[in-house]
């Protein structure tokens, strides 16, 4: 069975050949452009991956576009700044090809060099808390290497387009009783500076997207 892995990408054209070489056996990369402005999507299709344009600029925007053009059973998310080991995909994915969870998340372990400002960090284990009190879900990491099946994701019917993406996967799941559990991955060196929790603002903006996120589903309760 093909595990397709969506990788929403903005300006990772010297990330790339080292995220795509790492790919497991049966697992097919599909690079989500959002909008590069370097050779990204080019180095993408040198290497024989699908290559999805999203011009919409957002993470939810980009890892929907992936979603929709995936056609394998499992569906698997990460980032493509090689701050996570692509050979570590099956850690995610594995369990939900068991029939173990329904949606497994990476929990970030920090490696040696590893860049995680505090207040990204910060603001990451707050959220994380939220989901806990929120949900009962036992989550540590909202990260963004996560492993579902691809058509009950569909039918969550995700409307975020930005950074409150990961945030209303989980509860929405959450909402729809399912299996939700986290295991450890190696959170390593990126290539590049942050697009989002590189810096404070960037940070307090997906904080903000995610406090939307939140104020929808109490909407919804």
């Amino acid at each position: 069975m093909t595990v397709d892995v969506v990788l929403p990408c903005l300006d990772e054209e010297t990330a790339l050949p080292w995220v795509l070489g790492r790919m497991p056996d049966g697992y097919r990369a599909i690079v989500v452009d959002n909008g590069s402005t370097d050779g990204s999507a080019r180095v993408a299709a040198e290497h024989g991956v699908l290559v999805v344009n999203e011009p919409r600029r957002g993470f939810g925007a980009a890892c929907h576009a992936g979603l929709l053009a995936a056609d394998g059973e499992v569906v698997c998310f990460m980032d493509a700044d090689a701050s996570m080991d692509p050979r570590q995909l099956p850690r995610t994915a594995g369990p939900v090809l068991a029939g173990g969870c329904d949606l497994m998340l990476g929990r970030r372990i920090p490696r040696a060099g590893a860049r995680w400002p505090l207040h990204a960090r910060l603001g990451n284990l707050v959220l994380a808390a939220t989901v806990r009190r929120r949900t009962g879900v036992q989550l540590h990491d909202l990260g963004p290497m996560r492993a579902c099946r691809r058509a009950e994701l569909l039918a969550l019917r995700l409307t975020d387009r930005r950074s409150g993406y990961p945030l209303e996967m989980v509860l929405r799941a959450a909402r729809a009783g399912w299996r939700i559990a986290e295991t450890e991955v190696d959170y390593l060196p990126r290539a590049g500076r942050s697009k989002v929790t590189g810096t404070v603002r960037g940070t307090l903006r997906a904080l903000g997207d995610m406090r939307r996120v939140l104020a929808e589903q109490d909407g919804q309760a």
